[in-house]
């Protein structure tokens, strides 16, 4: 494995540059552990940034390795993934967590099962 330098917290211009100005996306889509998928490949006069996101996503990759594949703080990426996704170059996954909850037993079938334990 090799050693990775710090995320690239660096020079607030060229991350002014990279988002267009902006510092926050324009809505919660994206967090940590949502997957990435492209939809199409890199165009000429694609935005780097852009063009190195689509080519990182050929297949399902977390948001938060992209941010550390590309060396930006997290808030960039979101915003990056922002733009993708408004174009429908991305398609974004999130983990299934309704489906975990929703197989969870009920409260009450557990104090039963916990209360018949302690009759033991």
């Amino acid at each position: 494995m090799t050693p990775r330098g710090p995320v690239d917290v660096g020079d607030p211009d060229r991350l002014y540059t990279v988002t267009g100005g902006r510092s926050r996306a324009d809505d919660d889509s994206f967090d940590l552990v949502t997957l990435v998928v492209s939809e199409c490949e890199p165009t000429a006069g694609m935005q780097s940034e852009h063009a190195r996101i689509l080519d990182l996503c050929r297949h399902p990759t977390a948001v938060v390795e992209i941010a550390a594949e590309l060396r930006l703080p997290i808030t960039v990426v979101r915003i990056l993934l922002g733009d993708l996704l408004a174009t429908s170059r991305i398609t974004a996954r999130h983990p299934r967590a309704a489906d975990a909850v929703a197989s969870i037993p009920e409260s009450a079938l557990l104090k039963e099962v916990l209360h018949g334990l302690r009759n033991l």
